[in-house]
Order: C-alpha cells, then sequence, then structure tokens
C-alpha cells in the first residue's frame, strides 16, 4: 500500500465538509479539502440556520463573521395555520437563528477550514474513489485542465450531499427511505421587510415560508404536494402566486415588494446511510437527508461534522475504529430520529389529523407551550419530548382553564 500523505481527505466543502476539516485541522491534523466548485458560489439551499447550527458557530468563534455579512437575526418563529397562529421564540433572548446567502456562508466556512491549517483545493473533481483490498485509502480526481492525481489518506470522509461518490463508491447500506414528498420553488424579494420574524403558513396542500437574508433580501418558499411538482412547472410563478393568494393579507404585503431573482426548485428523497466503513465516513446529506420543509439540514451538518471528527479522533488516538464510527451512528440517529419523522409527515402537506389539530389548537394563546412547539421547527428540542404523553397532558390542562 502506498504512503499516506493524508491523516484525512474530506470530499465536499460546504457546511458539512469545511466544518470536519476545519475541526480536524485544529487538532492538528493534516487535512485535505476538495470540492469541485470554486467559493464563493451558489448552491440550492433553505439558508436557515436555527440555533443548534448557531450555537455551533458560537463554538467554533465563527458567529461574528456570520454577524459581520449582514444577514439579518431571527428572533420570532411565527406559524400560521389558517384558524389560529402559533408565535414564539426558540428560547433565551440570545437563542437566534441566522438566514445567511451560501455564496456567504460557505466563502466563510471554506476559509474557517484554510486558516485552521486544512489544506484546500477548489475547482477539483474527484473522479473515482481510491479502494485497495476492499478499504478506502484515497481519491483520484483532477482540476480544471489539470493532470489526474491520487492522494491518499487514512480516512475519506464523504460530504458530497445527496449524490455522494463515496457513498456510492461503497454502497452505503441506506434505510428509513421515503420517496420525495413535496416540491418547492423559492425566489428572494426586496422592499418585504421581516423585523427578526420568520413566517410560515400552512394551507393545508399548499405551504410556504419567509425570512430575511443579506442584501436586505428576503427568501419566500412555497411547496406543493410531490404529486402537482410536474403540473406545477407549466407556469411556476403564476402557481407561486397563487397559492400565497391563500393567505390575503400576506399577499397584498408581497404586492408592494420586487422579485430580484430567478425560481429556484428541489424536491429530496429522505433516508438515512449506515454512515462509516473501512476507510470513509460521511457527514451532512451524504448521509442523512430528510426534506428541508423544517430547514434543519444547514444545523444538522454543522452537529453532524463536530459528532463525526470526534470519533474520528478518538479513532487516531488508537480507539476500535468500528466502535467509534457506530458510536457516531448511534447518537446522529438518536438526535435526528424524531424530527426526520415530526419532518416527514409535515411534508407530506396533507390537512393535519384531528388530534394534532386539537393538540396545536390547545398550544395556541399559551406561551409556553407556544414556544415549546416553536422549539421543534427550530430543532432546539425533539419531537419526542414535546409531544411525550406528559406535556401533551400539561398543554391540555392548561387550556381547560
Amino acid at each position: 500500500m502506498a504512503a499516506q500523505s493524508y491523516d484525512a481527505i474530506v470530499v465536499g466543502a460546504r457546511c458539512a465538509g469545511s466544518p470536519a476539516a476545519m475541526l480536524l485541522a485544529r487538532k492538528g491534523y493534516k487535512v485535505l479539502l476538495v470540492d469541485r466548485a470554486t467559493f464563493p458560489s451558489d448552491t440550492i439551499s433553505t439558508h436557515l440556520i436555527h440555533p443548534p447550527g448557531v450555537a455551533a458557530l458560537l463554538r467554533w468563534r465563527l458567529l461574528e463573521r456570520v454577524q459581520a455579512t449582514g444577514s439579518p437575526a431571527i428572533h420570532t418563529y411565527a406559524l400560521d395555520f389558517g384558524p389560529f397562529a402559533i408565535t414564539g421564540t426558540p428560547g433565551p433572548a440570545d437563542s437566534l437563528s441566522y438566514g445567511p446567502r451560501r455564496t456567504v456562508l460557505d466563502k466563510l466556512l471554506v476559509d474557517a477550514a484554510a486558516q485552521a491549517g486544512a489544506e484546500v483545493r477548489e475547482g477539483f473533481s474527484v473522479a473515482e474513489i481510491v479502494v485497495e483490498d476492499g478499504r478506502v485509502t484515497g481519491i483520484r480526481g483532477h482540476t480544471k485542465g489539470g493532470g489526474t492525481v491520487t492522494e491518499r489518506a487514512r480516512v475519506v470522509v464523504g460530504a458530497d450531499g445527496l449524490h455522494s461518490l463515496v457513498a456510492k463508491t461503497m454502497g452505503a447500506e441506506k434505510y428509513r427511505e421515503l420517496a420525495p414528498l413535496q416540491a418547492s420553488y423559492y425566489s428572494y424579494w426586496s422592499g418585504l421587510p421581516m423585523n427578526g420574524r420568520f413566517e410560515a403558513y400552512d394551507r393545508g396542500d399548499r405551504a410556504f415560508a419567509v425570512w430575511p437574508t443579506n442584501d436586505d433580501l428576503t427568501l419566500v418558499i412555497v411547496g406543493w404536494p410531490i404529486a402537482e411538482f410536474e403540473a406545477m412547472k407549466s407556469d411556476i410563478e403564476g402557481n407561486y402566486l397563487r397559492a400565497i393568494a391563500r393567505v390575503p393579507a400576506f399577499h397584498e404585503r408581497l404586492r408592494g415588494a420586487k422579485r430580484e431573482d430567478r425560481f429556484y426548485g428541489a424536491s429530496v428523497p429522505n433516508f438515512f446511510c449506515k454512515p462509516y466503513g473501512p476507510g470513509w465516513a460521511l457527514v451532512g446529506d451524504a448521509g442523512y437527508n430528510k426534506d428541508f420543509i423544517t430547514a434543519q439540514g444547514i444545523s444538522d451538518a454543522f452537529q453532524d461534522a463536530e459528532l463525526c471528527t470526534a470519533a474520528l479522533e478518538r479513532w487516531f488516538s488508537g480507539a476500535s475504529y468500528d466502535q467509534v464510527m457506530e458510536e457516531y451512528r448511534s447518537q446522529r440517529d438518536a438526535r435526528v430520529g424524531p424530527t426526520y419523522d415530526f419532518t416527514c409527515q409535515f411534508a407530506r402537506l396533507q390537512p393535519a389529523p384531528a388530534e394534532m389539530q386539537q393538540l396545536l389548537g390547545a398550544v395556541h394563546g399559551n406561551q409556553e407551550a407556544m414556544d415549546g412547539f416553536v422549539r421543534i421547527i427550530s430543532g432546539v428540542v425533539s419531537p419526542a419530548d414535546f409531544f411525550s404523553p406528559d406535556n401533551v397532558q400539561r398543554i391540555f390542562a392548561a387550556a381547560a382553564h
């Protein structure tokens, strides 16, 4: 076997890969971070960094850099279900969210990885994952116009998204799979001030959400059931505006704004992957993905990077690879499993079951309960905790008085 040049090679340099490379490099490991994109560059994204992701940025000493980009802080979540709205905050006064453009955020994360000591190669296309005797030993690829090079490492981390070459090459086992459930289009609007609010509107088979981003722009995203996706494409703008017109008050606000960009659309599958094997690991969307309707992807990617790199550090220090990586998988699945189920149910864009409607009706007007529900949406509290029998009983009891 050829000599290993790196402790880790990270494939993919966005919200999972750059933090993983940065965290390992900060510990003194020799890291190569590659991405076929160059930065700054855009990617389809919900943009939202909920409080758990913001807390990670704070731990990494990067939050001030995000704040310096001019992305407004979000302190209030308002969820409009038609007959009533649930409005609350995700936590204490310092539990804020941000919605930065990916052109801004990803560049910031790549730069942080480089500053930590990782070697960064932008515009580098990975053509092949190198496997020897059933174990990943490196990558083979090239920059645009450059010759093919082979780089080797003790571990290759796939942070290369939904269509991960690392996962595909190694046949990563998928489980809890669900096909795409809804599809959304979004664009950016000027003249639509949000004053620190995230707003979402649920109208049964249509939903849309709104929040501020960089450059005094506001992102407005509209979702339809997946069965209607192809039909919606025939008139994206018309169908987008007709969905918003179901909420006349917001539709009127939008009439005073100006769309500043084209429409961006997507639908995504839902799955978990076994996130490791001999010489390889997965983080972010490569290892676990769910519908973006709850906008958890960036925060999940940050927390994945922390869990995975902590496991790799233990392995580098002499622990069993399979043991530490199975602990990583177990921790990840336990943390995100209830949110995965909640998100997939929500993403079907069907009227809520009668029991859920009764519960949300009881939540409405009870500020403590409304804050608790907002903490699910913002990823602060697990749905398993909020919907526990004891908590549900407390909510109904409070509503009865």
